[in-house]
This record gives C-alpha cells, sequence and structure tokens, in this order.
C-alpha cells in the first residue's frame, strides 16, 4: 500500500513539472518574509546568490532532510549558497510556535542557516513568495508535501524545483546547484 501511494504521488508530481513562460514582473530579490524571531528577512540581502528555499516542518517523514540541508549550507555558503528554511503548517504537520520549531531545529539538527517564521505555502492564504514562484514557474513551484525545494538563480528567479523524494545532498540538486553558482 505504501509503495502504491509513493508511486502515484510521483506521478502526480511529474505531471506538474512544465514550468510557465514567466515574464518576472518581480523577482525573488523584491520580497522579502518574517524570520523565526520576529525579525525581516530581505530577499534584495541575497542578490547574486544562489537561493534554495525549503517548506519545512517537524513532525514529517522528511525532517531528517534538516540534516542534509545543514550539510548543504555548511558547504556552499561560501560559495554563494543560501539555503532558506520555511516552516509551514500547511500539511498539518509542524509545531504551533516559532520559538518551539527554532528550539527543535537547534536541538535536533544544529541549524544555522535561516529560518522564516511559520508560514503558509500553498493555497490562497500561501506567502507571497511561494504565489510568485507558482506565477512565474508553474504548478511544479507549488509545495505537494513538506520539503519540497525551490531554487533560485543569481538573477533571482526560479532555476528549478525539486519534490520531496529529492534529498537536498542528491546528485541532482548538487550539479543543478554547482551549475548556477
Amino acid at each position: 500500500m505504501k509503495k502504491k501511494l509513493i508511486l502515484g504521488l510521483s506521478i502526480i508530481m511529474f505531471f506538474f513539472k512544465s514550468p510557465v513562460s514567466a515574464n518576472y514582473e518581480k523577482t525573488f530579490f523584491d520580497l522579502k518574509i518574517e524570520n523565526i524571531s520576529g525579525g525581516i528577512i530581505n530577499f534584495s540581502d541575497f542578490k547574486n546568490k544562489v537561493v534554495l528555499v525549503v517548506n519545512t516542518a517537524s513532525y514529517c517523514g522528511f525532517t531528517n532532510q534538516y540534516n542534509e540541508l545543514q550539510a548543504l549550507w555548511d558547504g556552499y555558503n561560501k560559495k554563494g549558497l543560501i539555503v532558506l528554511g520555511v516552516p509551514s503548517d500547511s500539511f498539518n504537520q509542524e509545531k504551533k510556535e516559532n520559538s518551539e520549531v527554532k528550539e527543535f531545529c537547534e536541538v535536533n539538527f544544529n541549524i544555522t542557516f535561516p529560518l522564516s517564521a511559520i508560514t503558509e505555502v500553498k493555497g490562497i492564504n500561501a506567502h507571497e513568495v511561494f504565489k510568485w514562484a507558482k506565477t512565474n514557474y508553474g504548478n511544479s513551484a507549488v509545495p505537494k508535501w513538506n520539503f519540497h525545494k525551490i531554487l533560485i538563480n543569481k538573477e533571482g528567479k526560479v532555476a528549478d524545483t525539486f519534490s520531496s523524494f529529492t534529498k537536498p545532498m542528491s546528485k541532482k540538486i548538487i550539479n543543478k546547484i554547482e551549475s548556477i553558482l
């Protein structure tokens, strides 16, 4: 039963992969998001960098991907990669308070990359960055589950998206990051 579910989800995700033609009235760098401590993460601070935006959750079967996200941050941050974790309860698998998420990430995974406040990532209440990604890249940019990844290039445009099943340290993601750094 579990294999059929995974196969079904994989097939569905495949059909949402094709990007739309984008006109990019705004780039990623024109946006901002609240950080986990209540301040603002201004994406203009990430200009000329590559950004991996990942919607995360504390109670998900993919939560152990935090380890690989931290490894990406440690290995590529000095080369110009920003890993941005976006905790979300859109799939009912996140803690209720930002302080709880922050502590969970620091204690269990030693996370040092930036984290946003708990944020909606799908539907009409999705944060502007996820609506922007959908408008400019299509349905493949819309998270289907936690630990969906959106890769932003140095020009502030979506370079690629990766499903929850694609591990952060996979050759697929590493090769794409290295090609645009």
